[in-house]
């Protein structure tokens, strides 16, 4: 199951990105958001985390690796992998009890760590297109085309 559609500004990702917030809050998933930089990944994963209600300031973890949000409902693990050299060190950080909390996991650069990319319920894919944005998910197994399906429900 597969989603493509072309965001026209930011607006458009903001809006897109809190569909995933609450899509997420029924159906938690590791989600892997792929693009070149300023492609909009940590607006997505922003508009996500206001969604659910956090108002603090939504930085990519580039230098922490992980940051973590914790709602009535939900906690979100925010990665940023640039700077890893691979999975090994992915591994180092705990990636594993994260995954196995029931928490969503939402995870950039995933090209840095391939092996554990492949574990993604969703994939999600940032390109340029003209002055906006292309946005591609692919779903992978029951949970990823569950969230797939509550995701693109959400989107008015």
């Amino acid at each position: 199951m597969a989603l493509t559609m072309d965001l026209p500004d930011e607006s458009a990702t903001l809006e897109v990105g809190a569909a995933l917030g609450r899509a997420l809050v029924a159906h938690p998933a590791f989600v892997t958001l792929a693009g070149d930089l300023g492609a909009g990944k940590t607006t997505l994963v922003r508009a996500a985390l206001r969604a659910l209600g956090y108002s603090g300031a939504v930085r990519s973890p580039t230098y922490t690796l992980i940051e973590s949000y914790s709602f009535a409902s939900l906690t979100v693990h925010h990665l940023d992998c640039y700077r890893l050299g691979g999975d090994d060190e992915l591994d180092a950080l705990g990636f594993r009890d994260l995954l196995e909390s029931g928490a969503s996991v939402l995870l950039e650069w995933p090209e840095r760590v391939p092996e554990k990319a492949r574990q993604a319920d969703l994939r999600v894919t940032l390109t340029y297109s003209g002055h906006g944005r292309r946005l591609e998910a692919l779903a992978k197994g029951a949970r990823g085309e569950a969230l797939l399906l509550a995701w693109t429900a959400e989107i008015r």
